[in-house]
């Protein structure tokens, strides 16, 4: 329970609360996001149709990302990490 009741979505270990019309506050169990508590995490919604073209642009800037990943319901989702294990990533949905 978090702001009082249950998460609006679960996915895997994220449990997502939907804050506003686009925002969510999502929580992470997973071992790798513990390893680094204390470090921000950020995600960033893109169009889908934008997605590729927003990792060219990181690229173009000499921006190195994770792999890409695509859950079982379609999200496309990548990873960037800075020099002090800072998160942001960017997500699409289908």
């Amino acid at each position: 329970m978090f702001f009082g009741r249950a998460a609006d979505e679960v996915i895997g270990e994220e449990h997502l609360w939907q804050v506003g019309e686009n925002a969510y506050v999502v929580l992470d169990a997973r071992d790798v996001r513990a390893a680094r508590v204390g470090g921000s995490m950020l995600t960033f919604g893109v169009a889908m149709s934008e997605f590729d073209g927003a990792l060219e642009r990181l690229a173009a800037h000499g921006v190195d990302h994770g792999p890409v990943e695509t859950y079982s319901n379609g999200v496309r989702h990548v990873e960037v990490l800075d020099p002090d294990g800072n998160s942001l990533s960017l997500a699409a949905l289908p």
